[in-house]
């Protein structure tokens, strides 16, 4: 057996990212282990080293240490000199602005891409990626004649395209207004559930973060703070990077049943449910829920004749500060789930909370997002 072969079974698919460089205003220093396959989402406020990241494990950028293994392959090792140079590394890239030739049309666009990709691509892998992204009805259209959306896809599509061991996301929907970032996502969500490689992506959106990622790394002056599957991370409370207006839980369950006099639709959780606006999902379909701390309550006694039909029993497993002095964020815990709530601390002191506290909680508005 190859040394390629023994590392693709040793490591079991995964990735490991370590990377040392100089900044003007920091440095960046990360070691970064991460699953072989799903998203990764790299996550901090801008100027936070995310990309700068990303190139390193490109190779468009050299640390000045590093060491980059994806799966069985080490793309970079300075203790043994090593540095593969990006044409040589098996990966697609897409930036925030989606590279089209104007004067190709799409399915030119993409059988350019490969060609420049020469025996690492095949026709099968790209009409896959058609069908994934769902563009096969824009093959004969000029970019110009697509939405900002439709565009995204064709690149993401064309760096699917080349069969990649690893897909690199610089803030795909940066550029993107409002109408055309929920016309993507849900895209992004399939190529999530759908492909065995492993993503990683970049973002300052506490929104694409909640709905995309799998495995989160939070960034702060170059530094990973955090690291962890995202329902861990985000309740975590201690970060400043996720506290502040979009504080939130993102809980995952499946569809119970479905109440059609009522419209809505049960999820059961771990030893608790919750319910929603039914959206037409089928009974036994997994989804992904995200509460936000504001819509969440605090009691000390069961809710009776509330308007809010979600309340749970729970336990405090801890109080911190928000983004605001007036604030803080309780964790609570709820048959196995964790719940995220923003009172202020006036309340938290007349209602007594702290850790080991048995309360109540009413969630007031509940987000299917996946």
């Amino acid at each position: 057996m190859d040394d390629a072969k023994q590392n693709d079974a040793s490591h079991n698919g995964s990735s490991h990212i370590r990377l040392k460089l100089p900044r003007a205003q920091f440095d960046v220093d990360v070691d970064l282990r991460l699953p072989g396959r799903g998203i990764s989402v790299l996550f901090g406020a801008s100027g936070s080293g995310k990309t700068t990241i990303l190139r390193c494990v490109a190779g468009l950028e050299r640390a000045a240490s590093g060491f980059v293994r994806i799966g069985g392959a080490v793309w970079q090792d300075d203790a043994r000199g090593l540095h593969v140079p990006t044409w040589r590394r098996p990966l697609g890239y897409v930036f925030q602005e989606a590279s089209l030739f104007e004067h190709l049309n799409v399915q030119r666009n993409l059988e350019f891409g490969l060609r420049r990709a020469g025996g690492a691509a095949d026709r099968h892998a790209l009409d896959e990626a058609v069908d994934l992204l769902g563009i096969r009805a824009l093959l004969q259209r000029r970019p110009q004649d697509l939405s900002g959306g439709e565009r995204q896809r064709v690149a993401i599509a064309r760096a699917l395209a080349t069969r990649p061991r690893l897909l690199l996301l610089d803030e795909p929907l940066a550029s993107l207004d409002l109408p055309r970032r929920r016309e993507i996502m849900p895209w992004l969500e399939r190529m999530r559930d759908e492909l065995a490689i492993p993503m990683l992506y970049v973002t300052h959106s506490m929104d694409e973060l909640s709905r995309l990622a799998d495995e989160v790394v939070v960034l702060d002056k170059g530094r990973a703070v955090a690291t962890g599957p995202v329902a861990d991370i985000l309740t975590r409370g201690d970060l400043p990077a996720l506290a502040g207006e979009e504080a939130a839980t993102v809980l995952q369950g499946t569809v119970a049943e479905r109440d059609a006099h009522w419209h809505l639709a049960r999820i059961q959780l771990d030893g608790a449910s919750l319910l929603v606006r039914d959206s037409g999902l089928a009974v036994g379909r997994p989804v992904r829920l995200r509460v936000l701390a504001r819509d969440v309550s605090v009691t000390l006694d069961e809710p009776v004749r509330s308007s809010i039909q979600n309340h749970l029993p729970g336990v405090v497993d801890a109080v911190v500060a928000d983004s605001h002095p007036a604030q803080a964020l309780v964790r609570v815990r709820c048959d196995g789930q964790i719940l995220m709530a923003r009172l202020t601390w006036k309340s938290v002191e007349e209602l007594q909370l702290h850790p080991q506290r048995s309360v109540w909680v009413q969630v007031k508005s509940v987000a299917v997002i996946d």
